[in-house]
């Protein structure tokens, strides 16, 4: 049950330079792939972007054809109070069970906010989550 609730994230590395993420953003607009979330990180000249999309194994393929190092990295999605205390509590339940938050990030729509979440025991924090009535994502949101 646990597996049902990992979500595909693409990871894209790229030199940190003009240019970079709209080459990215454009490719997946013209193979018709929708970006839900995305951040951005930097270190030593180079970028990752990390993505939620509707089709991470399309979004692989067209981004390695054009040349781009891409890799899947798996995470969870926590759907959280848009309010003050939405991150602490998602948070107080992981650091408890002992869970480690590796990175990040967040995006609010119209069906609430939801934070993105690399740890390092997936299947744990799930199982932590759903046991203190969290919700999640399913793998398959984007489908």
């Amino acid at each position: 049950m646990e597996k049902s609730y990992i979500v595909k994230q693409i990871s894209i590395f790229s030199e940190n330079r003009p240019g970079r993420l709209a080459a990215v953003a454009g490719a997946l607009r013209d193979a018709g792939i929708n970006i839900f979330a995305f951040s951005i990180a930097e270190a030593n000249g180079f970028g990752v972007v990390r993505a939620l999309v509707d089709r991470p194994e399309d979004a692989h393929r067209t981004l390695t054809e054009l040349g781009f190092r891409v890799s899947f990295t798996d995470v969870i999605g926590v759907k959280m109070r848009d309010e003050p205390g939405g991150l602490s509590e998602i948070a107080s339940v992981l650091g408890d069970a002992g869970i480690n938050i590796e990175y990040a990030y967040a995006y609010s729509g119209r069906d609430g906010a939801v934070l993105i979440l690399r740890v390092d025991q997936a299947e744990d924090a799930v199982r932590q989550i759903l046991a203190r009535g969290g919700e999640l994502l399913k793998a398959s949101f984007s489908q």
